[in-house]
C-alpha cells in the first residue's frame, strides 16, 4: 500500500503547541532562541528588548552590502532579508523607513571605496530607494523630513553612478511629488 504523506503545516504545529504546558512552551522558545542569532534578534525586537532593536538588522545589511573587508562576498538577497526579517518581527513603519534608507546609504559607502560592475546590484539599489520613499512618505509629515534629507543625499550620489541609477532616482523622486 502506497500512502502519500503530506508535509506538516502550521495547523499541525499549532495542534502540537496546544498540547504543551507553560513550561514546555517556554522550553521550546528557549530552544528556538538558542538555535540562531536571527531568532534572538526576532525575539528581542518583538519584545522591545535592548537599547537598539535595529542594531542586528543594520549589522546584517552592512555585513552583506558594505563589508569591512571589501574582498568579502556581498549578497543583496541577505541584506534585503534583514529588512524582511525585521518586518516579520515587528514591522514598525519608522524603523522600516530607517532600514531601507540605511541600506541605500550603505551601498554608497561601499561604492565610495570600491566599484561594482553588476547590473543586478544597481537594480536592487533602485528598488530599495523606491521602497524607502514609500515607507518615508507613509509616515506622518513631521517624521518624514530627516529621512527625506538623507534620501535626497542618496539621490544626489546616484547621479554619479551610471547604470541609469541617477535617472531612476530622479524619476522616482518626481513621481513621489518631491523636487
Amino acid at each position: 500500500m502506497n500512502v502519500k504523506k503530506t508535509p506538516p503545516t502550521w495547523s499541525d504545529v499549532k495542534a502540537k503547541l496546544a498540547e504543551l504546558d507553560r513550561a514546555g512552551l517556554i522550553g521550546l522558545v528557549h530552544d528556538l532562541y538558542a538555535a540562531s542569532k536571527e531568532n534572538q534578534a526576532f525575539l528581542h525586537t518583538r519584545f522591545a528588548l535592548g537599547d537598539d532593536p535595529l542594531k542586528p538588522y543594520k549589522a546584517t545589511i552592512t555585513q552583506w552590502i558594505n563589508p569591512a573587508d571589501p574582498r568579502k562576498p556581498q549578497s543583496v538577497a541577505k541584506a534585503k532579508k534583514a529588512i524582511s526579517d525585521y518586518k516579520k518581527a515587528l514591522g514598525q513603519p519608522e524603523a522600516l523607513a530607517e532600514l531601507t534608507v540605511f541600506y541605500c546609504e550603505e551601498v554608497f559607502a561601499f561604492l565610495a571605496v570600491c566599484g561594482m560592475e553588476d547590473e543586478g546590484f544597481y537594480d536592487a539599489l533602485v528598488n530599495m530607494f523606491e521602497q524607502a520613499l514609500k515607507y518615508v512618505l507613509a509616515l506622518p509629515e513631521p517624521q518624514q523630513a530627516p529621512f527625506l534629507v538623507r534620501l535626497d543625499r542618496v539621490r544626489q550620489l546616484g547621479q554619479n553612478v551610471g547604470w541609469g541609477v541617477g535617472d531612476n532616482f530622479n524619476d522616482l523622486w518626481l513621481q513621489a511629488g518631491l523636487g
